[in-house]
């Protein structure tokens, strides 16, 4: 086979197996990922936050590596409620397992949803931002009682995102990071 016969076999090949991309306005933001990691979560340890829980979950709704689940069996995220000393905090991988633990004190204070979305930013990697912004949501209860803005900013929502774009590794898997306090 001469090259250009090869090199036209192959163009043509190439051209019918490879997928097509749109690249226009949004097209990017819109795709789905082909291999979201799933986090189940259970919220059945927080009754009494369970609406705040599912509104808090769904302010995640547009990350694209990472899909929501909610079960009332075995989850990779499972949400507590009670009295604990240092308010509500996150123990888990940071990496779609853990335990959120809702501190009934200092949801007496805060807004419930906020604290929610605020802590299943920490089962995504983000850390707290005490010093940020109301606008911020891993800024937590630094801008104090009267914030009430539950949803990430588009930068929160990208490294999110770039948590969960490949595999997580074994020590990823492995580790624990407890982040106390809101």
């Amino acid at each position: 086979m001469s090259l250009r016969k090869f090199v036209s076999t192959v163009g043509v090949l190439s051209a019918i197996a490879l997928p097509t991309v749109f690249v226009g306005a949004g097209a990017a933001e819109a795709a789905p990922a082909i291999n979201a990691t799933t986090i189940t979560y259970n919220l059945t340890g927080a009754p009494n936050y369970a609406s705040a829980i599912r509104t808090g979950v769904s302010r995640w709704g547009t990350l694209r590596n990472v899909k929501f689940q909610e079960t009332t069996g075995r989850a990779n995220l499972t949400y507590r409620q009670g009295n604990y000393s240092g308010g509500s905090y996150y123990t888990g991988n940071g990496h779609g397992t853990g335990n959120i633990y809702l501190d009934i004190r200092q949801m007496g204070q805060y807004d419930h949803v906020r604290v929610a979305a605020h802590e299943t930013g920490h089962d995504l990697g983000l850390p707290d931002h005490y010093s940020g912004p109301c606008s911020e949501l891993m800024s937590g209860g630094g801008p104090g009682p009267s914030c009430t803005n539950s949803y990430p900013n588009a930068n929160e929502v990208a490294r999110a995102d770039a948590n969960f774009r490949f595999a997580a590794t074994e020590a990823e898997l492995n580790r624990t990071v407890v982040v106390r306090g809101y």
